[in-house]
């Protein structure tokens, strides 16, 4: 529909008044659905971060379960060669180490991560102030 057909007059037949006040109106929707569209995308992007941290949690837990049992395995192995008490300090510093190289990896992805912005709202926002220049300089 163009404006004729709503019943409202050309922009060469409205005043200035008239044509401001269009505008505030159209900025102000615009603004407004901007804003609607950031909202439910950062909702969507937030929820399905929480999913992925609940479900990493879970196999983080089972994760630890089996490094323990691991652990404790690999001590009573190196038990058969060595006194208990030496085998369980190798295993130990070997755990720390593994233990620390992976945390420094974490440490780096998130660090390397990029900020949660909205980002089809921020493109969209984008290409209405370049269409709102295009039409200003005509």
């Amino acid at each position: 529909m163009t404006i004729r057909e709503q019943g409202q007059p050309s922009p060469a037949d409205s005043s200035v008044g008239e044509l401001v006040e269009r505008l505030s109106t159209q900025v102000s929707a615009l603004v407004r659905d901007e804003m609607a569209l950031a909202t439910a995308e950062l909702k969507r992007k937030g929820a399905q971060a929480g999913i992925g941290v609940g479900i990493g949690g879970a196999g983080a837990v089972v994760a630890l379960l089996g490094l323990g049992v691991l652990a404790a395995a690999a001590v009573l192995g190196l038990a058969t060669v060595l006194a208990a008490w030496l085998a369980a300090l190798i295993i130990g510093v070997i755990l720390l180490v593994v233990a620390g190289i992976i945390s420094a990896f974490g440490i780096t992805q998130v660090r390397n991560s990029a900020p949660v912005v909205p980002e089809k709202a921020m493109k969209s926002t984008k290409r209405d102030i370049e269409t709102v220049k295009e039409s200003v300089h005509r």
